[in-house]
């Protein structure tokens, strides 16, 4: 559940290398049981981003808070509060997959409520590696092992938690299991949840919130819908009259199609195309890249 508390927030952060700006003044605000997702071309900055969040890289400049405190100073008990699943990581082959979750959540007992309702069983049951609990993680497929990742991103019972990338090699069918379970997460559990991915379908079904980070900047800030609605002509619709075919963008659908089928009763083949998540982002992306782009209108 959604709630005022921000949990992430950074003010006029920078980070340099060498000559090279890969973040140029960025803010950004998370909030408590908020699902943001962060999109953006290669080498845009988004690892970097996230790292620096983690505590794992220091900044040049700017202000940098995870529950109010900069990350690169904080303690064991702060740090046990987040939940990180890296896109790829040193997976401890040899380790059994029940066992090497147990070994972890021992570690993050004294962080945790007497009432934290995942066991380690429970939760190998849902990420759906419950009958691979006795098998040693090297002889897990990728999808497997992904799942895995996540396990042990949620072992701590995280209030926070960093997604990269984090259905690379999932089946739809776990793809969509994913889904339900960050939902869950963040609706019932008020987990804040940041999120890089390349799947732009996947960030607009989970996020209530994207970030389009390029060129160091924030090139946009809003909901999917909010950001389509940015965009000139985002809605298309489409009909026929007779044997003639029409086209037309609108910011306003349902106002044109009643006026449409008010003023024309031989109107068929309706069809109304609302931009998609990959239309917004294309248009965003070349804003930011050139200020006097103007978008294609039919």
């Amino acid at each position: 559940m959604l709630t005022d508390e921000v949990v992430v927030r950074t003010r006029d952060l920078t980070m340099h290398y060498g000559s090279k700006v890969v973040l140029d003044g960025i803010d950004i605000e998370v909030h408590r049981g908020e699902v943001v997702a962060l999109l953006g071309p290669n080498g845009a900055g988004k690892t970097t981003t996230i790292e620096i969040l983690e505590g794992l890289r220091s900044p040049t400049s700017g202000l940098v808070e995870v529950f109010g405190i900069n990350p690169l100073h904080a303690s064991i008990e702060h740090r046990a509060r987040v939940g990180v699943v890296l896109q790829s990581w040193r997976d401890h082959g040899r380790w059994r997959v029940r066992e090497f979750l147990h070994h972890l959540s021992i570690l993050y007992a004294p962080f945790r409520a007497d009432d934290a309702t995942w066991s380690v069983d429970a939760l190998l049951e849902r990420v759906g590696l419950g009958d691979r609990a006795r098998s040693r993680i090297a002889s897990l497929s990728g999808g497997q092992r992904r799942r895995l990742d996540v396990a042990v991103g949620l072992i701590g019972q995280p209030d926070l938690l960093f997604l990269d990338e984090p259905t690379t090699g999932f089946d739809p069918h776990a793809r969509r299991e994913f889904h339900e379970l960050m939902h869950e997460l963040a609706d019932t559990r008020s987990t804040a949840i940041l999120l890089t991915t390349h799947d732009l379908a996947e960030a607009e079904r989970l996020a209530d919130r994207i970030l389009i980070l390029d060129g160091g900047h924030i090139a946009a800030n809003g909901s999917a819908d909010d950001l389509a609605r940015s965009v000139a002509g985002a809605t298309e619709v489409r009909w026929r009259v007779a044997d003639d075919r029409f086209v037309h963008s609108t910011d306003d659908a349902t106002t044109f199609v009643r006026d449409l089928l008010v003023g024309d009763p031989g109107v068929t083949d309706l069809e109304v195309r609302r931009s998609t998540l990959e239309d917004t982002y294309l248009t965003m992306v070349a804003r930011a890249a050139n200020p006097t782009f103007v978008e294609e209108t039919q």
